[in-house]
């Protein structure tokens, strides 16, 4: 009995040992093709991320460098025969019922919360008139500077809103700037004023003094708009973007209405508010609305380096599509200037102080 009992447990113990090398080598076998599907989907990820990426790159430099091209050619004879106050109400229009849609989309998929509920409280929409009243002038003053400027040139002067967001950055958010950063300014006003230069006129600049003070006003009004409505997001951060951006584009079409009414009232009644208005018109308000999505997908799903990239990408595409175009000179002036400005952009941004741990 006694043997027996013995031959019983060595029995067990080996069928102890059987089960645990085989539920060792299953649980091995599991965590092999956990980590190996785990790799498989960080994979995808990054796959799916760079993706992304690309295709918001492309689609914010080809729509940057379009910008003031479309504006140049919706002129006919050299003068705008629509209404750009309706053409800016338009573009405020489409880019509230873009935004109206994402809020749709939200509410289908995640429901109704306190950060996506569209309210019409003082403290909510209060903050939205200042911006909404800054950017009207600003895209009104885009239309206007084409007298006095060419679609390459405008995109150089469009990059002195840098240094009034950074200063204004400073003054405002109280954000201190590196050192790096405040010969990004000089070089960028350098570049400016280099790729403007007229060897071949007594007028030292391209630009009449006109012109620059228009480029001036419009960047410290988009600096001062930009910072502006930074604040705005953080001081919610979890409010939906769609709910603020909404909200910004309303007051926008408030105050473009109230424009159409002060100065293309007579005009609009009369000939209708569509008057004038060309394929190319239509494409132009597209572009600008479009332009606001693909900047609020690249702070979402890209970075600031994108940014970057696509504003130095658009100088040299609107430059080379103005030469066949518009017959735009492009002279070693400008390629050297818009060269300096894009080297200006980048250290801007890659010039940012990082914070302490």
């Amino acid at each position: 009995m006694g043997y027996r009992k013995v031959k019983d447990q060595e029995s067990y113990d080996d069928l102890s040992q059987n089960d645990v090398e085989s539920l060792s080598g299953r649980s091995l076998s599991s965590a092999n093709a956990t980590a190996t599907g785990l790799s498989s989907a960080d994979g995808a990820k990054g796959k799916s991320s760079w993706k992304l990426k690309s295709v918001v790159t492309l689609a914010l430099t080809l729509l940057t460098s379009s910008q003031a091209i479309l504006i140049v050619w919706s002129k006919r004879a050299g003068k705008y025969e629509y209404s750009v106050t309706t053409a800016n109400f338009s573009v405020e229009a489409l880019k509230c019922l873009l935004s109206l849609a994402a809020l749709f989309r939200t509410w289908n998929h995640h429901g109704v919360t306190d950060d996506n509920r569209l309210t019409t409280s003082f403290d909510e929409v209060s903050v939205y008139p200042i911006p909404a009243i800054l950017y009207m002038v600003k895209n009104l003053l885009q239309y206007y500077i084409f007298a006095y400027v060419d679609a390459p040139a405008y995109q150089i002067l469009k990059n002195l809103n840098i240094i009034s967001t950074g200063v204004l950055y400073r003054i405002i958010l109280k954000k201190k700037l590196s050192e790096i950063q405040w010969a990004a300014f000089i070089l960028l006003c350098a570049g400016c004023t280099t790729a403007q230069l007229n060897p071949s006129s007594d007028h030292v600049l391209q630009t009449p003094i006109q012109g620059w003070m228009l480029a001036i006003v419009m960047a410290l009004l988009s600096g001062f708009a930009g910072v502006y409505t930074e604040a705005i997001i953080k001081k919610r951060p979890s409010r939906n973007i769609n709910v603020q951006n909404f909200w910004l584009y309303i007051f926008g079409v408030i105050f473009n209405l109230v424009a159409i009414c002060v100065q293309d009232y007579d005009a609009v009644m009369n000939k209708g508010f569509f008057h004038g208005y060309s394929f190319i018109t239509v494409l132009m308000i597209l572009n600008h609305a479009l332009s606001g999505i693909a900047v609020s997908m690249v702070m979402k799903y890209a970075d600031n380096i994108v940014k970057v990239y696509s504003t130095s990408v658009a100088m040299l595409l609107t430059a080379v599509v103005s030469v066949f175009l518009f017959y735009f000179h492009l002279s070693l002036a400008f390629f050297l200037g818009s060269t300096v400005v894009s080297v200006s952009v980048y250290l801007h941004s890659v010039g940012k102080l990082q914070p302490q741990k």
